[in-house]
């Protein structure tokens, strides 16, 4: 498995797939063909359907500047991969042509070329890794400490990014861009309070930081990749809450942050994270196992405990389908942050008396998450062309 800068990667909204990609792709073709006469960038599946709404066209129009750039977004012809591009470079005597795979969270794929990046972990899959940790008596922390040496600064700059977004989502009102006037509404939730006086705080606070990060990402803010775009409200919202109401240290959060990390690589390289390809079981389900590894780590469960933890998040997500409103990233998906980060958070609550009876492991979860999202009709897997965005009258 690659390393933990892989999965957690900065950059700005609406969609690691449709936006972070493309513009790395774009970037691939510029340093490759920086002088040709034209390009034209044909987008193809999923990037098609809703790349207008995710901003994907504009995203590759920056990276090549004033050159002379066309983008063709082809919702006919069927490509192997969901998220596939194809950046044509013309020059007088000829064309130049790659094809490319968005893969998810941001990563892409150059079909004939071997990936540059050289696998950090041996391990293949959960078992394997808590095989090891047993073994030498490590934490899932400090597993991911002992392969990447230099792995604790760059933890601290993923977490004090994905506190500027919370912070800078909190601060920001009005409406989001993209023409369904929806309006922010999480610094209308950090100052509301429940309507049962009963009801802890908990998790309205919890479901005002993940709407801060969700609309940053939506209105093309810089988020963390945590696993996505998409998703990227979960586990800095159950983070950012621990913190705040129990005084932890950032080493503590960056140990969870590793945590957290190895439950997404482990899904990541044995599934998918991408909502084109497995619907939204792989972005929203995937973080919600990642904040409830991370918070699990935080309260000092044990590895068979966090397993459980992670295990329950993908459980009970399975089937959740892609279906995003105009293709945007904003109806259904930022209220889907709030509520994943809150479950995340309550699954670590019940997980010391239900682990000792668990009968699924984590490795069968995600094997079975990424069969049922290869299973999901392709109107349900991000083309915004059935579900809640075929119905949703705006």
């Amino acid at each position: 498995m690659k390393s933990l800068k892989q999965l957690y990667k900065t950059g700005y909204g609406p969609s690691s797939s449709h936006t972070i990609a493309p513009t790395r792709a774009a970037q691939h073709v510029l340093k490759k063909y920086p002088d040709a006469d034209k390009y034209t960038v044909t987008l193809y599946g999923s990037l098609a359907f809703t790349g207008k709404g995710h901003g994907t066209d504009e995203a590759i129009r920056k990276v090549f500047g004033d050159k002379n750039v066309e983008v063709v977004f082809d919702t006919q012809t069927q490509k192997p991969h969901p998220n596939t591009m194809t950046f044509s470079a013309v020059y007088a005597d000829g064309v130049k042509t790659e094809e490319i795979l968005s893969v998810g969270g941001g990563d892409i794929t150059i079909v004939g070329e071997k990936a540059a990046d050289e696998d950090v972990y041996a391990e293949k899959n959960f078992n394997e890794i808590k095989a090891v940790c047993f073994k030498e008596g490590l934490s899932l922390s400090g597993y991911v400490c002992k392969h990447e040496k230099n792995i604790i600064p760059y933890m601290r700059e993923v977490w004090k990014t994905m506190k500027g977004s919370i912070l800078a989502g909190l601060e920001a009102t009005g409406e989001l861009p993209g023409g369904l006037h929806v309006m922010r509404r999480a610094s209308e939730l950090l100052k509301s309070r429940a309507n049962d006086p009963t009801q802890s705080d908990k998790d309205r606070l919890i479901a005002a930081y993940a709407f801060a990060t969700a609309e940053q990402n939506a209105s093309g803010g810089m988020v963390v990749t945590s696993p996505t775009c998409g998703a990227s409200g979960v586990l800095p919202a159950v983070l950012y809450y621990y913190q705040k109401t129990y005084d932890c240290s950032g080493e503590d959060i960056c140990n969870a942050l590793m945590c957290a990390g190895v439950i997404g690589n482990v899904i990541k390289h044995n599934a998918s994270i991408s909502g084109a390809e497995c619907g939204c079981q792989a972005e929203i389900g995937s973080a919600c196992a990642m904040a409830a590894a991370a918070i699990a780590q935080l309260k000092g469960l044990g590895l068979n405990e966090i397993e459980y933890c992670a295990e329950m998040a993908i459980e009970h997500h399975l089937g959740l389908t892609c279906d995003p409103v105009a293709g945007l990233v904003q109806i259904p998906c930022i209220e889907r942050n709030a509520l994943a980060a809150m479950q995340a958070y309550n699954f670590v609550s019940i997980a010391p008396t239900l682990t000792k009876s668990r009968k699924v492991d984590f490795d069968t979860i995600v094997l079975t998450m990424y069969e049922t999202g290869r299973d999901l009709a392709n109107n349900y897997r991000e083309t915004s062309t059935g579900g809640l965005a075929k119905h949703y009258k705006h």
